[in-house]
C-alpha cells in the first residue's frame, strides 16, 4: 500500500465576511458572506482543483489563505502551524513559502520595475541572493518558464499575456515556495497558450515538489491537472472529492449541471448530450437566509432544503457531499 502524504494545508470552518453597512448597532450591520464555512486539506504534493461560478468564493479563499484578507472565522493551518492569528512579522517566515499567482498577469506586475527587478525583489526581501548569485538565479528562473535572460532588463508592457504570465509564475518560484496558488492563472489566455502554461506548471510541480491550489473555470483543465476538486457555490463547499470520481459519479445536483455544461468535442454527440438548465435566481451573499445555498436553483428540492442548511460529509469514501438529498452509501 502506498504510503499516505501528509497534509500541507488544512483549512477548517474558514469565513470571510466583508463589511456591506456598518451601523452603531452590531445587529443591524449587513455582510456579505464571500466564504461561510469552508473546510478542506491538500496534502503534499497534490494539486487541489477550486471550481464554481464567478463570484461563489473561490478567488477569496485563495486570497485568505495567504492573508491578504484576514479571515472571519475559522483556522488555517500551514504544515501544523496555525496562521489565523499570527501578526505580520511571525507571517514573514511563512511568505517564502507560500506564493500566488494573480489572475490578471498584467496587473499583478508593477509597469516601473524591470523583469529582473520583479522577480529579484522576494529574494531581496527574503535574503536569499544577491548580487551575482542573485543575477544567476533570476537568469536560470527566466529558463525554467520558457523566457530568454535578454528579457531580465525589459518592462512587463514589452511582453504578451502569456509571457506576463510566465513572469509571474517565475516571481512566485523566485522563493522557492511549497505551495503556490493558481487563482485563475490562464483564464486571461489564449486558449493556444493555456495549454503552455498548465503543462509547464506541471512539469514544475514534478521537478520541484510543489503543491498547487488551482482555481479555475475551465472544468476540463481542472480534470486534467487536480488530483481533488473541490466545487463551490455561493461561499460554500457543495462536493469534494477525487478528479476521476467527480466527473464519473457527481452527486450534488450543482455538480451534475456543472458538469452537463462541459462542451462535447464532437459535434454529433454535442447535440444530443444532455443538458441541465439551472432556473430560478441566484441567492443574495449579503445575509443569506437559512436553508441550502442552492435551493432557489435545485430541481431537487424539497421542504428540509429551505429549512436546515446541510453539512459536508463523506458519503463514500473520499467523497464529501453537502445535500440533503444524497445520503451515505
Amino acid at each position: 500500500m502506498p504510503e499516505k502524504k501528509p497534509d500541507l494545508l488544512r483549512v477548517t470552518n474558514l469565513k470571510r465576511y466583508f463589511t456591506m453597512k456598518n451601523t452603531f448597532l452590531k445587529k443591524n450591520r449587513q455582510y456579505l458572506t464571500a466564504v461561510d464555512g469552508v473546510t478542506f486539506s491538500i496534502k503534499r504534493g497534490e494539486t487541489f482543483g477550486l471550481v464554481g461560478e464567478s463570484g461563489c468564493g473561490k478567488s477569496t479563499i485563495g486570497r485568505t489563505i495567504i492573508r491578504l484578507y484576514e479571515p472571519t472565522g475559522g483556522r488555517i493551518h500551514f504544515d501544523d502551524h496555525d496562521l489565523t492569528e499570527m501578526k505580520q512579522n511571525e507571517l514573514f517566515p511563512f511568505r517564502k513559502r507560500m506564493q500566488m499567482i494573480f489572475q490578471d498577469p498584467y496587473a499583478s506586475l508593477n509597469t516601473r520595475m524591470t523583469v529582473a527587478e520583479i522577480i529579484g525583489e522576494g529574494m531581496e526581501t527574503h535574503g536569499l541572493a544577491s548580487g551575482a548569485k542573485r543575477v544567476e538565479r533570476i537568469q536560470y528562473l527566466l529558463n525554467t518558464v520558457g523566457l530568454k535572460k535578454e528579457h531580465a532588463n525589459r518592462y512587463p508592457h514589452e511582453f504578451s499575456g502569456g509571457q506576463r504570465q510566465r513572469i509571474g509564475i517565475a516571481r512566485a518560484l523566485a522563493v522557492e515556495p511549497e505551495l503556490i496558488i493558481c487563482d485563475e492563472p490562464i483564464s486571461a489566455l489564449d486558449v493556444s497558450i493555456q495549454a503552455q502554461v498548465v503543462n509547464m506548471l506541471e512539469d514544475l510541480q514534478e521537478k520541484m515538489g510543489l503543491t498547487y491550489l488551482f482555481i479555475a473555470h475551465d472544468l476540463s483543465m481542472v480534470k486534467h491537472i487536480s488530483d481533488r476538486i473541490g466545487v463551490m457555490y455561493l461561499g460554500k463547499l457543495m462536493e469534494v472529492c477525487a478528479s476521476n470520481e467527480l466527473y464519473d459519479n457527481p452527486l450534488h445536483p450543482y455538480t451534475q449541471a456543472l458538469l452537463s455544461s462541459i462542451p462535447v468535442p464532437d459535434p454529433r454527440l454535442n447535440k444530443v448530450s444532455k443538458r441541465i438548465i439551472l432556473q430560478g435566481d441566484v441567492k443574495s451573499p449579503i445575509n443569506p437566509p437559512p436553508g441550502c445555498r442552492f435551493n432557489s436553483r435545485c430541481r431537487l428540492c424539497q421542504d428540509i432544503c429551505n429549512r436546515e442548511t446541510p453539512e459536508l460529509i463523506e458519503v463514500k469514501p473520499d467523497h464529501f457531499v453537502a445535500c440533503h438529498l444524497v445520503k451515505k452509501a
